[in-house]
């Protein structure tokens, strides 16, 4: 056994849970696995369901982190539409629904986060939906076919995604944000421009700087009013407001909890033989201090960095992150982390559509976006962007 470890139990189904499991398996092949998820699918990553199989263009399958043999294969212990009610580290167990228990010598949470819900009036109307799960996808796509009028309300990167596959299957989108720009909290205004550019193109109707009023119709929805007074005609509503951490688990168990749960870099909670990983985990970064980070690379790369460390193998996790999105007919890149800058610049042509963008706070170089440009960073072969992530990663100033 693994320096006496023989049960590992991992909590969540997503693409941070599954690769996690495997991992261990992987590392340590006599440690046995239990995987516990409450949805009733093999563990899947979530990118697809807002692009490709929001579009009819991918199958579920595909989105599967592994096929079910594979985890046979290793001998992990699937629980699949099973609840978690209670985690006992003083036990070392995790409590079932049911009352039924399951031991552990180390156990990873990665319950991912939850949605986020519309407080306003009407939100409890039919045809309002939001995503994050697969069933959500299918419902948005069942009332793509039934309709012809969508509102995406909030236009970060799901919201953009959405508005994006919804308008290439042919039905008329209207966003809207409170914002000047799309993603400019994450991008900045001269970036978010080029995605405001981008969706106007392809026939998009933003509506920015102005929040949504209330939801208006019989038990379904039929209009969104703007708090300026605007009405917007609709079928259906799709919500992309955003996820909280699912913390609750570790919450009740006396983790210690600020945007997410607090893990250092070994993803070790402050509770004994817990750790936390992905979507719910700020993590203590080298180079960015305490971040929590929603993105498909760093749930992939945390869950494996996590199973590594509860088998006492793991180094600090240091990983400069960086995501994708697709949106219409391209791809933005980003990487580095940069919640503040005070300073870009701009090589290419943000009008073409072709450009790299350089986030710099106090001389340091801490993010870039491109897009036409760059080539990929997690690739295996030489890029531009994978030279800035190792940039970033030795301190690069900027002059």
């Amino acid at each position: 056994m693994a320096g006496g470890i023989q049960n590992v139990v991992v909590v969540g189904g997503g693409l941070t849970g599954g690769n996690a499991a495997l991992e261990v398996c992987r590392l340590a092949p006599d440690v046995h696995v239990t995987l516990i998820s409450s949805e009733a699918h093999l563990p899947y990553q979530r990118p697809p369901l807002s692009k490709g199989f929001l579009r009819g263009t991918e199958p579920f399958e595909d989105a599967f982190v592994a096929p079910r043999g594979e985890y046979e294969r290793l001998g992990i212990d699937l629980m699949l539409g099973t609840t978690v009610e209670k985690l006992e580290p003083e036990h070392k167990q995790i409590r079932l629904e049911g009352d039924e228990v399951v031991p552990y010598d180390r156990v990873l949470i990665a319950t991912g986060g939850r949605k986020r819900k519309l407080r306003f009036p009407g939100a409890d109307r039919e045809g309002v939906l939001d995503l994050r799960t697969v069933e959500d996808s299918e419902r948005i796509q069942a009332a793509a076919r039934a309709g012809r009028r969508a509102v995406v309300i909030g236009l970060g990167f799901i919201g953009c995604e959405v508005a994006a596959s919804l308008r290439m299957l042919g039905l008329e989108v209207t966003a809207i944000d409170p914002g000047q720009a799309p993603l400019a909290r994450v991008l900045g205004p001269e970036v978010g421009g080029v995605i405001a550019a981008l969706h106007q193109s392809h026939g998009v109707q933003l509506v920015l700087g102005d929040g949504v009023e209330r939801l208006e119709g019989g038990e379904r929805v039929e209009r969104v009013v703007t708090k300026s007074g605007r009405q917007f005609e609709c079928d259906f509503v799709v919500a992309g407001i955003g996820i909280d951490p699912e913390v609750d688990l570790l919450k009740a168990a006396g983790a210690r909890i600020s945007n997410g749960v607090e893990v250092d870099q070994y993803c070790r909670t402050s509770l004994p033989d817990v750790y936390a990983a992905g979507d719910i985990a700020d993590h203590a970064h080298p180079l960015f201090g305490r971040i929590r980070v929603e993105h498909y690379n760093n749930a992939e790369k945390q869950g494996r960095a996590a199973a590594a460390s509860l088998l006492g193998r793991g180094a600090p996790y240091d990983y400069v992150h960086s995501f994708w999105s697709d949106q219409f007919d391209q791809t933005l890149e980003y990487v580095g982390f940069a919640a503040e800058w005070d300073r870009i610049t701009v090589e290419g042509s943000l009008q073409d559509l072709d450009f790299i963008v350089r986030y710099v706070r106090g001389g340091r170089l801490l993010a870039a976006a491109a897009m036409g440009r760059g080539g990929d960073p997690e690739s295996a072969e030489p890029s531009e962007l994978k030279t800035i992530a190792n940039q970033i990663r030795a301190g690069h100033v900027s002059g």
